[in-house]
């Protein structure tokens, strides 16, 4: 008995030190690829600061008067409407611990939320994650290896998997935006979409493509479901590798749960006033944020309590061209056509 009591020791022990050293070979290449791809485009940094000039400044306001010319316009930043970074990390457990460069995960969903407070409405700006823009790189230690034009998904994965990764999705995300001034961020990974989903009962929904079924027999194609548990992830993350930007693809997917999940939230509320104290509790441990609690329980309440149907119209895509390369999808956005759209959400017109 003592025999397999100690083999079953030694089992956990030679599991944890393999999982170990898995994490720190997958840490070394992740930055080792990252320093070779980095040492490669040298040439292209020269042309990333000269793009920086011309592109990702146009935002700067003017000192005098705090308004941005665009066109024949002038454009001065609404204050009534907040600029909040929501990041969906491809993580599962808590968020307590800082993790090494390389192995902090990735930014599996990133939505930049315009809550216009005085109106009591949001719109949502979904980019993609394969979003090729310029993005921090640091070493193993920490040393910076200067920018460089990558995915974006990838710049929380060099940072340490709390504040420090949001705070470089955030800076990527504002410099994409022309320099677009976010006022906070909210990170979550996948651990939170079952929990806040079985909250309020589940979220129905109609499967409108195929290849869920492989993973669940419920989730055929044609299909009317209440998603419930795991459902809920799957539903929203699904995507087919073998197929070109399905990355993006899944993105509809994720506005039709973001608006029924919306649409449940407030329902149920309707009956149960402690739901959102519930919810942000149940968050509380898979969550990083640089908001106070009171901030982003203000926040719920004001979108479960506004008068608000979230439907298509509120939500947009960041402009762009999906490209197929030999080893990645990428998204090329439009930075001209985004312009418009920052301040549409975020700017009002002078007149």
């Amino acid at each position: 008995m003592e025999k397999k009591i100690k083999m079953t020791r030694m089992k956990k022990r030679a599991v944890i030190v393999i999982g170990m050293i898995l994490t720190a070979v997958l840490a070394v290449w992740f930055v080792r690829t990252t320093v070779s791809l980095y040492g490669s485009r040298k040439e292209a940094e020269r042309a990333v600061s000269a793009r920086r000039e011309t592109e990702e400044l146009w935002l700067a306001e003017n000192k005098k008067d705090g308004t941005v010319e665009y066109g024949e316009k002038k454009y001065r930043r609404n204050t009534a409407v907040r600029a909040i970074l929501c990041i969906g990390v491809d993580t599962a457990g808590k968020m307590e611990q800082s993790q090494v460069i390389g192995s902090a995960g990735q930014a599996d969903g990133i939505f930049l939320v315009a809550q216009d407070m005085a109106r009591d409405t949001v719109k949502i700006l979904m980019i993609p994650r394969d979003t090729m823009t310029d993005i921090n790189l640091y070493d193993l230690s920490g040393n910076s290896l200067g920018k460089d034009k990558q995915h974006l998904t990838l710049a929380f994965a060099y940072g340490d998997g709390r504040e420090k990764s949001c705070e470089l999705v955030k800076e990527a995300v504002s410099e994409l935006l022309g320099g677009l001034k976010i006022d906070g961020y909210m990170a979550v990974n996948t651990s939170m979409i079952p929990i806040l989903n079985d909250e309020i009962g589940g979220v129905e929904v109609t499967i409108e493509e195929s290849g869920m079924e492989a993973r669940d027999p419920e989730m055929t194609k044609g299909k009317t479901i209440t998603l419930n548990g795991s459902q809920a992830e799957l539903f929203v993350r699904y995507r087919d590798i073998n197929q070109p930007q399905t990355a993006i693809g899944r993105m509809s997917r994720q506005m039709v749960y973001i608006e029924a999940f919306i649409s449940k939230s407030k329902e149920t509320a309707a009956r149960d006033q402690n739901l959102i104290t519930r919810m942000m509790n149940d968050i509380q441990d898979h969550m990083i944020t640089n908001m106070a609690k009171d901030q982003y329980m203000d926040m719920g309440l004001a979108v479960l309590n506004s008068r608000q149907s979230v439907g298509n119209s509120d939500f947009i895509m960041l402009p762009g061209e999906g490209v197929e390369t030999e080893l990645f999808d990428e998204y090329h956005p439009d930075i001209e056509a985004s312009k418009q759209i920052v301040l549409d959400l975020f700017y009002k017109e002078i007149r």
